[in-house]
Formats: C-alpha cells, structure tokens, sequence
C-alpha cells in the first residue's frame, strides 16, 4: 500500500515538473526578463542626455519595468495546467489545491521575476541610480515581487476559464499592484531624500506576509469555481 504523498514531496514533484517544462521551452522563458531588459535601455536611451533625470526615475523605471514583465508572464501561471487537465489532478489530489498553488507561484516567480533582481545591480548601474540607493531598491523588490506573484496568481486562477484574457488580466490585476509600486519605488525616494525608507519596506513585508497566507486560498477557491 503506497503511502500518502507529503507536502514536501508534493512540491518537490511539481517543482521538478515545472523545471523540465520550462528547460523545454526556455526561450519562452526568457522573455519576461528580456522585457523588462528592453524597457530599462529604453528608458535609458531616451534619456541619455540627462543623467539627473534618468537618475531620479530610475527607480520608478526598474519596478515598472518588474510591474511589466510579471504580467507579461502572469497569463501562463496556470493555462497550460487547465488546457492539459492538470488542474483537474490538482483538485483531486489529497495534497491541499492551496499548497500546489502556492509551489507553482513560487517556482514562477523564481523563473520569470528573480532573474530580473539577479540583473538589477547592472540596471541600476545603467540608470545611474546612486550605491546609496541600491539596497532599498533591492529590499523591496525582494518583498514586492513575491506579492506581485501572489496577486497576480488569484488574478490568474479568476480568468482560467477565459480565452484571451491577456487584456482582462492587466486590468484586474493593475490596481492590486499600483500598492506594490507606490510603495516599493516610494521607499527608494524616501532615501534620496535622507529619511528613513522602513516604512514603505514594512508596508510590503507585511503584505506578503498576508499573501502567503490568504493569496493561496483564494486562488485555489477561484479555480475550483473556474472549473466546477
């Protein structure tokens, strides 16, 4: 008699399925990060005349550019699972629908979003975006990030059943991110100008506290209405 699968295998299965996918389609992979690229040189080539101005919307360039490149991917989070019945072992399996949705989003955010951080020091760089600046930058990508993926993922579960959902998707899921935005480029601000940026980064440490928890459920409670 086999045994019950256990959470840490569960995601562990799926976290290796999900790698072998996307290592098959890796160029599709890429393209959010290669977005993201592609706006920051934009920013940057428009503005190359003018390093103080390109210098103080650096930090409003790199999240938009992170806001951007996480809805370019958010549309394949889980249409691929619903078009090959996945969702549907999903459902039926005795691991909670809410831990599966919580791996698959951290496995997507860690392929689509965290390259972009890993590029962040050299965007930032290319932006002229002061040293100073560039841990609160970081801080709270780290934190925003995550969220965006956990927003985006019930935004994502909400639209399964629609074809074509790309345009409806940015606009369910861009005021649940404009938050995010204020607060993560605000903090950079709030350092340039001296202060003490804690408060933004607080702000969203204490959301993604809150979508870890609630984001997963309300997720999987949409896919179950979505396919029932």
């Amino acid at each position: 008699m086999s045994a019950s699968p256990t959470l840490p295998g569960s995601a562990a299965a799926l976290i290796a399925r999900d790698l072998r996918l996307l290592w098959r389609r890796r160029g599709d992979a890429l393209q959010p990060a290669l977005f993201a690229l592609l706006v920051v040189v934009l920013f940057a080539l428009a503005l190359g005349n003018e390093p103080a101005t390109l210098r103080a919307v650096a930090p409003g360039v790199l999240w938009v550019a992170a806001v951007l490149a996480g809805l370019l991917a958010l549309d394949t989070l889980f249409r691929g699972d619903a078009e090959d019945g996945s969702l549907e072992q999903w459902m039926l399996s005795p691991v909670p629908l809410a831990w599966l949705v919580l791996v698959r989003t951290s496995v997507h955010w860690a392929t689509t979003t965290l390259p972009l951080l890993v590029a962040t020091p050299l965007l930032a760089e290319l932006l002229g975006l002061p040293r100073a600046q560039l841990p609160v930058l970081l801080a709270g990508l780290a934190l925003g990030t995550p969220l965006l993926s956990l927003l985006g993922a019930v935004v994502a579960a909400l639209t399964i059943g629609m074809r074509r959902s790309g345009i409806l998707l940015a606009l369910l899921a861009l005021p649940l991110y404009v938050p995010v935005l204020v607060f993560g480029a605000g903090s950079v601000a709030i350092a340039a100008q001296g202060h003490d940026p804690t408060g933004g980064l607080l702000m969203l440490a204490a959301g993604l506290a809150a979508a870890l928890v609630l984001a997963p459920v309300a997720a999987a409670t949409a896919i179950r209405i979505a396919l029932n």
